[in-house]
């Protein structure tokens, strides 16, 4: 059976799911989370590292802090990219003050930094906030 390797965010679980099957809403076949979602999800460092790993589909991750303004700024322009990609990509948060290892780990200097990984490869990175059509860009363009 073919179809893409996707990590739950909820378990950590890989799943292998056909694309023609992306359109309904699957599932993880360990814990029943959604592995797709219309909005960016918050994962900790250890499912990140799993998922960057793994994933087969781009994994957009925003590395953020709670008291950046323009990390808050970007939240919704966030959500509104994750609503346009669909299950072109998934857009996920990793807060770098509650996972100040996963930060090191992934050399980020400045917040917001956005990283896109898929076939265990980081693809692209940029620092500061983006409006929604330059976030769908940046995960089109990592995915091509």
């Amino acid at each position: 059976m073919s179809g893409k390797k996707i990590t739950c965010l909820d378990c950590g679980q890989v799943n292998r799911v056909p694309s023609e099957r992306f359109g309904e809403n699957p599932k993880c076949g360990t814990c029943g989370a959604a592995l797709f979602s219309a909005k960016p999800r918050a994962i900790d460092g250890q499912i990140l590292a799993k998922a960057a790993k793994t994933d087969e589909v781009p994994l957009v991750v925003d590395f953020w802090a709670p008291w950046c303004g323009p990390c808050r700024q970007m939240a919704p322009e966030f959500e509104k990219a994750a609503r346009t990609l669909g299950t072109a990509a998934r857009l996920v948060k990793l807060d770098t003050e509650a996972n100040p290892a996963a930060g090191a780990k992934w050399g980020i200097r400045s917040i917001p930094t956005l990283a896109v990984f898929q076939n265990g490869r980081e693809r692209v990175r940029e620092a500061g906030a983006r409006p929604a059509a330059a976030l769908v860009e940046l995960a089109r363009k990592a995915s091509s």
